[in-house]
């Protein structure tokens, strides 16, 4: 067996130096031919291509398929970077369009101030809405004008369609409002057409109570609802909303304001009003000396002769 196989190796070793020499001289030769430039060997090579390249089409087609792949990976990649581009385009307009529709509702809120009808005799000053309470047992929000622009406690705040509250506090800078819709809130107002008077009493909520009418049965659900003026507060004639009753009966308020979105407040500079300068005088009026001097003598006197 070691004999054959030596024997084997003996022709196959100068077989296949033979075969190298062939294939080196032969690609010699077409190397030459290719190169060699003569109108005869330009016609040889027209007619060897026209011979050969046909038949040649199924070995060319792994490597048309294999460029016409990378080509369609190319145009891949490239719509694939295209895409991207406009994702974050878009991503952009996006934010310019909230933009936008921000400015523009913006716009509109300063537009409905400008077309509030007010009494000729007030003039006003707007201030934008910082902050709110945050908190559900107190119904306020912060503006950012104060005493640097002359404002005093008890004006009256309306955005740009009906009456918001009463500035309660105010700094230098910045003034605090006073909800219709806090539970401290009283406000004397005048049911129209029927001209009853009332008290709106505010509970927290969006819908505040209406309260000591003094004919109930002449109110009815959708009647206008505006500030009297008693009391000397707030101008009388300033819309409020308009008259609900819940399920259980009982009169509300569906205020005008949109209180979901305050961003402008009109404050009113009512230089009539008296002067608030403590909360509690919004509601009941200070006890005259006299009158406190007399109930402490009556008391007294009931007690001797008890």
């Amino acid at each position: 067996m070691a004999r054959d196989r030596a024997n084997s190796d003996d022709y196959t070793g100068p077989l296949k130096r033979l075969l190298a020499i062939l294939l080196v001289l032969i690609l010699t030769g077409i190397f030459l031919v290719w190169r060699i430039d003569s109108p005869r060997v330009e016609r040889f090579r027209a007619q060897v291509t026209d011979k050969v390249l046909p038949n040649f089409e199924w070995a060319m087609a792994p490597v048309t398929a294999t460029i016409t792949l990378i080509r369609d990976f190319q145009s891949y990649q490239s719509l694939h970077e295209q895409n991207q581009e406009l994702k974050r385009e878009l991503q952009k307009m996006r934010k310019w369009k909230e933009a936008a529709v921000q400015l523009g509702q913006e716009n509109a809120r300063l537009l409905d101030l400008n077309q509030v009808r007010l009494d000729p005799r007030l003039t006003f000053i707007t201030g934008v809405v910082m902050a709110d309470s945050g908190s559900p047992f107190r119904q306020s929000v912060v503006i950012n004008i104060g005493s640097h622009d002359g404002i005093l406690d008890g004006w009256a705040a309306m955005d740009g369609i009906g009456l918001v509250g009463r500035i309660s506090g105010v700094g230098n800078n910045t003034s605090r409002v006073l909800l219709l819709t806090d539970a401290t809130s009283r406000t004397p107002v005048t049911v129209q057409p029927s001209g009853q008077q009332g008290l709106l009493v505010g509970d927290n909520t969006l819908a505040p109570a209406l309260e000591f009418l003094e004919n109930a049965d002449a109110v009815r659900p959708g009647d206008r609802v505006v500030s009297s003026g008693d009391g000397g507060v707030f101008p009388a004639g300033l819309l409020v909303g308009e008259v609900a009753t819940d399920p259980g009966g009982r009169m509300r308020v569906r205020l005008a304001a949109d209180y979901e979105r305050l961003e402008f407040l009109r404050v009113l500079r009512h230089h009539g009003a008296e002067r608030i300068l403590d909360p509690g005088k919004l509601i009941l009026p200070e006890t005259p000396p006299d009158s406190a001097t007399a109930e402490t003598t009556e008391t007294e006197a009931g007690g001797a002769d008890g």
